[in-house]
């Protein structure tokens, strides 16, 4: 008889990813696995999971506000009811499907059903992405059979008597096996002779990345030393980035830029990058640790538990990584430190090194042998 496989998780792509990226592991070695994800009704993963031809049970849950406000009392009202309401519809969910596992990998939705399952004995996983544990985790991880944690470092802040073990956080197909830098540049149409700076915020984009870029760029232009610049400045820039750059006599399309809103190629630019800029979400780190890769660490200061700076401490206290808080971003400040990494070809590559140091490489077998001994 196949074995059945619930996955919870949702709100942001850094939860529903791993996800999937888990039943594509389960499926290499369980082809006829069945599958329910649960995940909430208004969430990324209420379009992307259907994508992916997995069937997929809505359930409503949503976190408490902590600062007081009419607004946020009204917000923390529903999620109350929400959270009364996810108990029975978890336990109907748990019910009809009959799953021989729960997985959840982060998100308030998560929590209901992974609690269910293990109120029912049904063994249960969780994956962690982040250095600092989201709420969901730190709550079920005592009585999760196994918490797959990307960072050791999540280890800390996890209560004693947990089953902790790291597994990594598996990454896009792209970075499997990316190709060599000068390859790469070629097949963007730039010169592979030219140091490459490779800048995002993500798809929404980072006004501070932005700024940064901007300044960036202009300096490029004018320093003498030949430079390429790939920057996505997210929808955050649509009306604003292109236009700054028009105004400082710079066409967006000139040779050695590639500017644009959404970079779909993310692997193939990250391959063609000598330094990269960039935010510290989950999977951007475990990317940057594949590709070995130096970078320039720009935290979002407005993310959960501060998470964000507590990832990117994690290649900084390695000596991978250059970290520069946001409340400390300047114009100054960002060229004086690209300037002193692009003056010492060494210290980019001790970067490099170290970056890949950190990797974990066999991920995909660490979380089937935690999968594998538990059903």
């Amino acid at each position: 008889m196949s074995k059945k496989f619930i996955l919870a998780g949702g709100g942001t792509a850094g939860h529903i990813n791993p996800a999937l990226a888990i039943i594509s592991i389960i499926k290499d070695h369980l082809p006829d696995a069945q599958f329910l994800y649960v995940g909430t009704p208004k969430g990324m993963e209420a379009k992307l999971v259907p994508m992916e031809k997995i069937d997929f049970a809505p359930m409503s849950v949503s976190g408490f506000q902590r600062k007081i406000t009419p607004e946020n009392i009204g917000r923390n009202i529903k999620a109350v009811t929400q959270l009364v309401m996810s108990v029975p519809r978890a336990a109907k969910i748990i019910k009809d499907f009959a799953p021989d596992m729960v997985i959840g990998t982060g998100g308030y939705v998560s929590g209901p059903i992974v609690r269910e399952a293990q109120v029912h004995k049904i063994p249960t996983l969780v994956h962690e992405q982040n250095a600092y544990p989201g709420a969901t985790t730190r709550m079920l991880a005592k009585k999760a059979r196994t918490v797959m944690l990307t960072m050791g470092e999540a280890k800390n802040y996890i209560k004693v008597g947990a089953n902790c073990v790291v597994t990594g956080l598996p990454v896009r197909k792209g970075f499997a096996k990316l190709p060599d830098r000068a390859a790469a540049k070629r097949e963007l149409g730039l010169d592979e002779n030219a140091l490459c700076i490779f800048s995002w915020g993500g798809s929404l984009g980072a006004g501070a990345i932005n700024d940064s870029a901007l300044a960036l760029i202009k300096w490029e232009r004018e320093c003498g030393q030949k430079m390429s610049h790939i920057h996505s400045y997210g929808k955050m820039g649509h009306d604003t980035f292109e236009k700054s750059l028009s105004d400082a006599g710079i066409d967006p399309s000139s040779e050695g830029l590639i500017i644009k809103e959404y970079i779909h190629n993310m692997d193939t630019c990250t391959a063609a990058a000598d330094l990269i800029i960039c935010r510290s979400g989950a999977s951007a780190i475990t990317e940057l640790e594949a590709a070995g890769r130096a970078s320039i660490l720009i935290p979002s200061p407005i993310v959960a538990g501060n998470h964000q700076y507590h990832n990117a401490m994690v290649l900084g206290n390695a000596g991978a990584a250059k970290v520069i808080e946001q409340k400390d971003l300047t114009d100054e400040l960002i060229l004086d430190t690209v300037k002193e990494l692009i003056s010492s070809p060494d210290r980019i590559r001790e970067l490099e090194e170290k970056a890949h140091g950190v990797f974990v490489p066999d991920t995909n077998d660490r979380i089937w042998a935690e999968i594998e001994k538990n059903l």
